[in-house]
């Protein structure tokens, strides 16, 4: 163990603080306690962090989940090398929240961010507040750096640089192009040429180079696989030219337009392996790889095709080749996400993590694996769950939680409580929608048991789960407890 751990028994007073805002007597969520501390003089001695987040990524899109289509050696590399986790989550199904979620440890309803930010949104001055993790390592003396999609807010004072980020390259709306894109460099809108997955990495790669002899975190935000998922370069499309994919085959659905539309999904996310490919061979070029710890995820899950609609938690109906109207949902295709991490000299190389995880759990998970004292007085929610990648047993959780608010063209207000069995998804303000499904026995949520349960099924389990799914929401005093409409 570093010695950095060590003198968090030491330390005193200074840092920003951070304590759970969770009643003492929940059963989920609850931080261990911590000590008042202050950073430590010099340079930290933890490790290095790069976080890999892709956009849209349905974790059933990569090679180390059991998909045999898609060629992602990179990804399987991390995961192969490190941990990966089987039974990872985010608290909300779009982009912007899920984020937004990661950096802070909050839930969506806290931080005021429900659903992805519009334009008209990021104009009249919707963004992030509150602590975040780069925010805790920059005060600890790491260097700091985001290259790529932001999507949290466009004026000044929630620029990346004001949230934790020493450097920034990237863009900080939620879309850009897949080709020739325009990003903020050095401050200054620029035209740049060339596939965006490769110019992000090119930045990411420069700023490695530069900052390789001091502590850093560096955040590398992809936005493929996002719509549209091309161009990309031949050489990324080109092992899929002539697959047949494996796509739902569902009544309704377009066979041969789903299948096009999947192998240009795997084709940008293969653009963005090969460019992990890169960064990992620069860490063992700088002869950094034992010391850095490199966390791959995505923001949220994807469809395409599964349930019969496209995308995510806003998705739409998908029927006969033409898109229909929203379908907001929680379905686990949308909530589960890749999770791998490597962490060479502590995680052992092809572990399978089955406990389950939330991104909710991030702000805190990174700070341990680092080291660094969680500050007090913070309001970051969740768990430390760096002990399961040490390989040390930690109480398994019962119920995770999750909430999306669709106000961008619809209007749905969910909420979600999930064990490691049932999943119960409360529509509020409508009718006949709530759902329920048994995960063991039907994993794809075919069966909603609120509607057709099997006979003698325990009708009580639904009736634990909301009381559970109300006594969360007071904890996080959520505003649907006193909307009246």
């Amino acid at each position: 163990m570093k010695p950095a751990f060590l003198l968090t028994l030491l330390l005193t007073a200074g840092m920003p603080s951070c304590v759970s805002d969770t009643p003492p007597s929940s059963l989920f969520d609850r931080p261990p306690d911590t000590l008042p501390v202050t950073a430590p003089a010099g340079l930290p001695d933890g490790p290095n962090l790069i976080t890999i987040v892709t956009d849209d990524q349905g974790r059933w899109a990569m090679g180390a989940y059991g998909n045999r289509e898609i060629r992602t050696p990179s990804m399987d590399r991390i995961a192969r090398e490190g941990a990966i986790f089987t039974n990872a989550i985010v608290a909300t199904p779009v982009c912007s929240p899920s984020r937004a979620t990661w950096l802070t440890g909050r839930y969506p309803t806290e931080l005021g961010i429900t659903d992805w930010i519009s334009p008209d949104e990021s104009r009249s001055g919707l963004g992030l507040k509150g602590s975040t993790w780069p925010k805790v390592l920059q005060r600890r003396g790491y260097r700091t750096a985001l290259v790529g999609k932001w999507h949290l807010g466009m004026q000044p004072q929630f620029h990346p640089t004001k949230l934790g980020f020493d450097w920034f390259y990237g863009f900080l709306g939620g879309g850009n192009r897949p080709m020739n894109p325009t990003l903020e460099v050095d401050g200054k809108q620029t035209k740049l040429k060339g596939p965006l997955p490769d110019l992000l990495t090119n930045a990411a790669i420069t700023w490695l180079r530069q900052n390789k002899d001091k502590p850093f975190a560096l955040s590398l935000h992809f936005r493929a696989p996002h719509l549209p998922y091309g161009p990309v370069p031949k050489t990324d499309s080109a092992p899929y030219a002539k697959l047949a994919p494996t796509v739902p085959k569902l009544s309704g659905l377009n066979q041969q337009q789903l299948k096009r539309r999947t192998r240009n999904y795997y084709a940008s996310i293969t653009s963005i392996d090969r460019n992990i490919g890169r960064l990992l061979d620069t860490l063992d070029e700088l002869e950094l790889s034992n010391d850095t710890i490199v966390l791959f995820t995505s923001d949220h899950g994807y469809n395409e095709g599964r349930h019969r609609i496209n995308t995510k938690g806003n998705g739409q109906w998908m029927a006969g080749g033409v898109t229909g109207p929203k379908r907001p949902n929680m379905w686990e295709t949308s909530i589960t996400v890749p999770l791998a991490v490597r962490w060479p000299g502590i995680v052992k190389p092809s572990m399978k993590i089955v406990e389950q995880v939330s991104n909710i759990d991030l702000f805190r998970t990174v700070l341990g694996m680092l080291d660094v004292p969680t500050p007090k007085d913070c309001k970051a929610r969740g768990v430390d769950f760096a002990p399961l990648l040490r390989g040390v047993p930690m109480p398994p959780r019962k119920t995770l939680f999750g909430q999306y608010d669709l106000h961008n063209y619809g209007l749905a207000y969910l909420r979600m409580a999930r064990t490691r069995r049932y999943k119960l998804v409360q529509h509020f303000h409508a009718r006949g929608m709530d759902e329920l499904y048994d995960l063991i026995e039907d994993p794809s949520e075919t069966r909603n048991l609120l509607r057709r349960a099997p006979k003698g099924f325990d009708r009580s389990i639904a009736v634990g789960l909301r009381q559970e799914l109300r006594t969360w929401m007071e904890s996080i005093t959520d505003p649907l407890l006193t909307d009246p409409y």
